[in-house]
């Protein structure tokens, strides 16, 4: 039977299950072998990220017996993306120890329901309005200005899911295309930012929280592709941010990693976008940059553990490496970096082990560790790699 969350603290030796076997996954299974914890992933692809470093469980998400399996063999269960099944979550939570609860999962994994415990946190949202029809969409969209994005309730990442209505000529196809999903729909207004934020809080079940420095995210076609940090913000915003994203990681009693994705506008207000309930991808620099990586992190609270030091130990900038950016970084990795030695920075090399580099598929990132910011943006721009 499940205890309370608080009073169970998992040493080195236990077992930690994680339900989905991608890349986030193997950064866990990594960091925390280091630490002395096994692993074993359920994913339905064979050797998947995770799979390669730690056990893996071939079966779907939503088969039952296989989280059934997957509690036997473990002491712990994590979840590594919020769009697995909530429901075997929560018969997992009757039949084993899914330290972050089914809650949360239930809550993040529905952008109507996010949005609402947002609020009830006492943090701030970008206007929103639920859609049940084109003419509600008109109207709502009328009442937002143009441009507003249109978004499915559930399901959906990097862009997809989504559509930015810039003419009301478009809400017809907008709202016809997006609701053939069978899910609820929701209108955002769009937010003039200057600059997207986000920032990794961590709570652990004794109620301990710490969050790691802000990141600066630059994207392109809705895929992340820069991750800059430290963020080039007034040190009030970056202060603003953590304490906004602590109150978040308390407000809706968060155990292990909570991303929080965040615009800033040019006169320094701050509004959510979205949450993710696990390591994020915005929060790969602190692997190399932080006295303690957001892996180790999510390892550490999900067993009940003290929680690390989130210092910034060097200026950082992290760079997605999606299908066709390998084969130029692999031909790059074989040669004397002469950019890198002139420029002082430190690029560090990390690839997923995903079978098929496919077009703008995320297969990998390098941290580009320097002594300012500038000097890692410099390298990027000089290398091509990303050009292509």
């Amino acid at each position: 039977m499940m205890m309370e969350a608080g009073k169970r603290t998992l040493l080195p030796g236990s077992t930690i299950g994680v339900l989905g076997g991608g890349q986030l996954g193997r950064m866990m299974a990594l960091a925390g072998s280091e630490m002395g914890y096994r692993f074993v992933a359920l994913d339905p692809t064979p050797n998947a990220p995770c799979g390669q470093v730690a056990e893996q469980i071939v079966a779907a998400y939503n088969d039952r017996e296989a989280a059934r399996e997957l509690a036997r063999r473990a002491d712990v269960i994590t979840y590594e993306f919020e769009n697995v099944d909530a429901d075997v979550a929560a018969m997992l939570m009757s039949e084993s120890y899914v330290a972050q609860g089914s809650e949360l999962l239930y809550t993040t994994q529905h952008r109507l329901r996010e949005k609402r415990a947002i609020e009830a946190a006492g943090v701030r949202v970008a206007p929103y309005s639920e859609i049940r029809s084109s003419e509600e969409l008109r109207v709502a969209a009328e009442k937002f200005g143009l441009p507003c994005v249109l978004k499915t309730a559930m399901g959906g990442y990097d862009g997809k899911g989504q559509w930015v209505i810039r003419s009301f000529d478009e809400i017809d196809e907008a709202y016809e295309t997006l609701s053939r999903a069978g899910v609820e729909l929701v209108l955002e207004q769009f937010i003039k930012f200057d600059k997207e934020l986000s920032i990794i809080a961590a709570r652990s079940p004794q109620g301990e929280i710490k969050a790691f420095p802000a990141a600066e995210n630059i994207h392109i076609e809705n895929i992340l592709h820069l991750s800059i940090v430290p963020a080039r913000i007034a040190e009030s915003v970056q202060q603003d941010a953590e304490k906004l994203a602590m109150k978040i990681a308390e407000g809706l009693g968060v155990v292990g990693l909570i991303a929080v994705e965040l615009f800033l506008t040019a006169n320094g207000e701050l509004f959510v976008n979205e949450l993710a309930p696990r390591p994020h991808n915005s929060g790969h620099y602190t692997m190399e940059a932080c006295r303690t990586s957001q892996f180790e992190q999510h390892v550490r609270a999900v067993c009940n553990l003290p929680l690390g030091d989130t210092q910034l130990l060097t200026p950082v900038v992290m760079v997605n490496v999606l299908g066709q950016h390998v084969e130029p970084l692999l031909a790059r990795m074989a040669k004397h970096d002469e950019a890198a030695s002139r420029l002082n920075v430190a690029p560090k090399v990390h690839l997923y082990g995903k079978k098929d580099a496919v077009h703008k598929r995320k297969m990998g990132h390098v941290n580009v560790l320097a002594g300012d910011v500038q000097q890692a943006l410099d390298w990027i721009e000089e290398t091509n790699i990303w050009k292509v």
